[in-house]
């Protein structure tokens, strides 16, 4: 597999490969699993209580702001773990120091935001 399409050839045939092993464990599965559906398993079951009423319920925006400044404090860590590597590096002290305060700046810069647009109380 020389050449400049040899790598990409072989990338392919290992996605194919992959695709083939999870499809095949897929449809073992499906072929060799017992079925005896009963009305008592096709109930919908949540957490132990009985269903009431319909499927259907309204969750409130803070919900998702919240998972949202999860993720954003996620991804702030994320590039704080790098950032440490690189900041002893010679060469790439204060630029690597001043690029991570410009990036903590944005942070705190949403977190304001949302403090100032009453997002954070839980009530």
């Amino acid at each position: 597999m020389d050449g400049y399409f040899g790598s990409y050839a072989l990338v392919a045939a290992l996605l194919a490969l992959g695709v083939a092993i999870v499809a095949g464990a897929l449809l073992a599965n499906r072929l060799l699993r017992p079925s005896r559906p009963t009305p008592e398993k096709l109930t919908t079951y949540e957490c132990g209580v009985d269903p009431v009423g319909e499927g259907w319920a309204q969750s409130q925006v803070r919900y998702y702001v919240f998972t949202y400044l999860y993720v954003v404090f996620a991804v702030d860590a994320v590039f704080l773990f790098p950032w440490a590597t690189v900041f002893d590096a010679p060469g790439y002290g204060m630029t690597t120091l001043v690029e991570m305060f410009v990036f903590l700046g944005f942070i705190a810069l949403g977190i304001v935001y949302a403090w100032r647009k009453r997002v954070l109380s839980w009530t």
